[in-house]
């Protein structure tokens, strides 16, 4: 096992019992004080930041990692469906797993899962999606003096605030990360 000076940012590490994200290590020397490693790392299955000293010499165990792009396939009480583009290997995950990444998902759209010994911790999605509003009240004539939205029924089921123009059946994108309208696609 890797001594804590070897840690990198990207690397998955066990820690109580636990895989967690490296997201920055430094590398301290206090006068006169023995070196540490100072690490802020993130829960992978939890989503918890934390910070953590390690001394400079201390083995931590690193996790093998394999990060694939899948394809979303489709939904079927709770379990979502992916297939890998490459094997064509049908790969299951849950609706817990997937956490808010299930709002943005439609069949065909690629996302990239973090694998941490053969097993689906963490899923990522582009900075923006393309969805189809399948519901949508209609505006109201001249209520057009501010930026006025209303609300919009997304096919995965989400709901987000349009502007008054969009209309049901348009296609609109969709920030990932905080779920804004973006524009028209």
């Amino acid at each position: 096992m890797p001594a804590a000076n070897d840690i990198r940012k990207g690397q998955v590490i066990k820690f109580n019992g636990e895989p967690h994200l490296v997201m920055e290590t430094q590398h301290r020397t206090p006068g006169n004080l023995r070196a540490f490693v100072q690490i802020k790392m993130r829960n992978l299955r939890y989503g918890k930041a934390l910070d953590q000293r390690f001394a400079s010499t201390e083995a931590i165990e690193v996790l093998p990692t394999d990060r694939r792009t899948l394809e979303f396939s489709y939904a079927d009480r709770g379990t979502f469906a992916f297939i890998d583009p490459e094997t064509f290997d049908q790969i299951e995950l849950s609706s817990e797993t997937l956490g808010e990444v299930k709002n943005y998902l439609t069949p065909g759209g690629k996302v990239d899962v973090l694998f941490v010994d053969e097993k689906a911790l963490s899923v990522d999605l582009p900075s923006t999606v393309t969805l189809k509003i399948t519901e949508s009240a209609d505006g109201v004539k001249g209520d057009t003096a501010s930026n006025v939205q209303k609300p919009a029924v997304l096919e995965t089921g989400l709901v987000i605030h349009v502007p008054l123009f969009i209309k049901e059946g348009e296609l609109v994108r969709v920030s990932t990360i905080d779920g804004t309208y973006l524009g028209r696609a």
